[in-house]
């Protein structure tokens, strides 16, 4: 490995699995997805490139609070630095990533390496014409990072004397470039043609606002080459916002790295802890400060943790700010390789005649998918069969507008069509009769969700079934630890019904930070999950009522 002595994502991903330097999982899992994609050459690396970005940093970038020396970069830093400018796009020689997710702990120097990463971009990156944006709900929020980017302008007498400091912005004439704060405006987006946005401190952005300003500066980038959107923040209170996006997004593609839908543009780097039950520790509390003994001391945490241990307010404030141990945070559940192996047995109804299993059901709320699922437990395995239905309306657009191939998975059985606006229940009653009648495959007990029951309950009820409501919340902590551990041994079988597979892939955990009690959510706001809840809900009646029926559900007879 020649290039590592010029390729610091090398050298530190050497020093972190080596133990050198501590780090957290997710730390690890980019490096080693970062090393592995270079050395496989799914990316082109140009060491020149990098470490162009990192001599400009160390050269041109000043400290501006307390000390006004140049900015030196520790290894963790360049290894960022490395990332974002050397791996290159193959076909086009551009740079790979577009999106870079930073999570870091406060006291770290974030805001600081943030405005000299924009100084690179704005001075150095050859981008004629460039528009470099400090962005944030108000304007006195982005002024942190502004600020800390004209310091570093003022500090150098190159950088100054071709700059110049205007109302609203600053304007650098030899490249007609200009850098300039603004504030949420998601209705507006013209005028937008951003070659760097950096978002600080993302975690105070506000739910839906901070979602959609977010999703408008990422449509505007496209008609750039290579831009970037960096995106800083430490763990928040704020739920359902960009920072929970931004997890689950981050955290689905370090965890199933390998699927078709693998993000191709996102960088993230998570400096999380491992174990909160050791917050309190310096193994622990260096996997979120790699800036500790530099930019932060020891002596700095002891104090804190000192006031944290007798107060569970201030303990909340640790474990957000110094762990980044959001205190409900969203991350992505399943890991790609379980449920891979999980998949592609081929087996039918037919190949269950005469078996005992329990059934759930999770009803689309709107004009979208419904599920049902049988678990047949036979010879020590668990046996998943679900059928997907949609309305014909639905079915046309959703074929393009969601890059799922519906069609094909109509034409292998495993989605109905079914009403023209909306999932006509009837179809997923008939469904179930057949089964009984056809194919004598008996559900002792069917889970559903209380709050899209609809007449359906009340027909199947009629006809004999055992209905059974279950609550979408975190009562189903014991259900998703149960399915997620016999998942991983080797307990489960999916058949080859590949829609269910990326309904599982889809999930993300809402995990409770007090009690560790967990509810599942989509990883993103678009994404389906129906085939997994319907899971949920069989398995939520099999431990209710495992007393009753478990030595049925053995099926040792059948």
């Amino acid at each position: 490995m020649n290039n590592a002595i010029t390729n610091y994502i090398f050298q530190y991903y050497d020093a972190i699995t080596s133990g050198r330097i501590r780090a957290g999982k997710w730390i690890k899992l980019i490096y080693k997805i970062l090393v592995e994609g270079i050395n496989g050459g799914e990316w082109l690396f140009d060491w020149k490139k990098a470490n162009k970005a990192i001599k400009f940093i160390e050269n041109f970038c000043h400290h501006s609070e307390g000390r006004n020396d140049l900015l030196k970069l520790e290894l963790w830093q360049k290894a960022i630095v490395s990332a974002i400018f050397g791996i290159l796009d193959k076909k086009t020689g551009y740079r790979q990533f577009r999106e870079v997710f930073l999570i870091v702990a406060r006291k770290n120097g974030k805001t600081l390496f943030a405005a000299a990463i924009m100084a690179y971009m704005a001075y150095i990156d050859g981008e004629y014409g460039a528009k470099l944006y400090c962005l944030a709900p108000k304007l006195e929020q982005a002024d942190l990072a502004y600020d800390a980017f004209y310091q570093i302008v003022q500090s150098d007498d190159e950088l100054a004397e071709i700059s110049k400091k205007r109302r609203s912005d600053i304007y650098i004439k030899d490249f007609n470039t200009t850098v300039k704060k603004i504030a949420f405006n998601s209705k507006k987006s013209d005028g937008f043609n951003p070659h760097f946005v950096l978002n600080d401190e993302m975690e105070a952005w506000p739910g839906d606002q901070g979602l959609k300003q977010y999703e408008v500066m990422t449509s505007a980038i496209g008609a750039r080459k290579q831009p970037l959107i960096l995106s800083t923040s430490t763990a928040g209170y704020e739920n359902d916002g960009i920072f929970d996006e931004l997890m689950k997004r981050s955290t689905a593609f370090l965890k199933g790295r390998g699927t078709e839908q693998t993000e191709k543009r996102l960088l993230p780097f998570l400096y999380i802890i491992d174990d909160v039950e050791k917050w309190d520790t310096r193994e622990e509390l260096e996997k979120s400060n790699p800036n500790l003994g530099v930019s932060v001391s020891w002596e700095y945490y002891e104090e804190k943790i000192v006031v944290a241990r007798k107060s569970l307010a201030a303990k909340a404030e640790f474990l957000t700010k110094f762990c980044n141990i959001k205190q409900n945070s969203s991350i992505a559940w399943l890991d790609y390789i379980d449920v891979e192996r999980a998949a592609g047995q081929k087996y039918t109804l037919e190949d269950f005649r005469g078996c005992y299993c329990v059934a759930g059901i999770d009803l689309s709320r709107t004009t979208d998918l419904t599920a049902a699922t049988l678990i047949i437990e036979r010879d020590g395995k668990n046996y998943v069969i679900t059928q997907f239905f949609m309305p014909r309306e639905r079915f046309k657009v959703a074929i393009n507008e969601e890059n799922v191939p519906y069609n094909i998975f109509e034409q292998q059985g495993f989605l109905t069509l079914s009403g023209d606006h909306q999932v006509d229940y009837k179809d997923v009653y008939k469904w179930f009769i057949d089964l009984v009648k056809k194919y004598k495959i008996k559900p002792l007990k069917v889970g559903y969700d209380r709050y899209c029951a609809g007449y359906l309950v009340q027909e199947m009820k009629e006809a004999g079934f055992h209905m059974d409501d279950v609550y979408q919340g975190t009562n189903l902590t014991p259900v998703l630890h149960t399915f997620e551990g016999d998942l991983k041994d080797g307990n489960y079988c999916l058949g080859e019904n590949n829609l269910l597979r990326s309904h599982l892939l889809n999930v993300a955990v809402d995990i409770n930070i007090n009690d560790s009690r967990m509810k599942p959510v989509k990883l993103e706001r678009r994404a389906h999950i129906d085939g997994a809840v319907s899971i949920f809900d069989a398995l939520a009646v099999k431990m209710k009522y495992h007393k009753e029926i478990g030595r049925q559900l053995q099926n040792k007879a059948a």
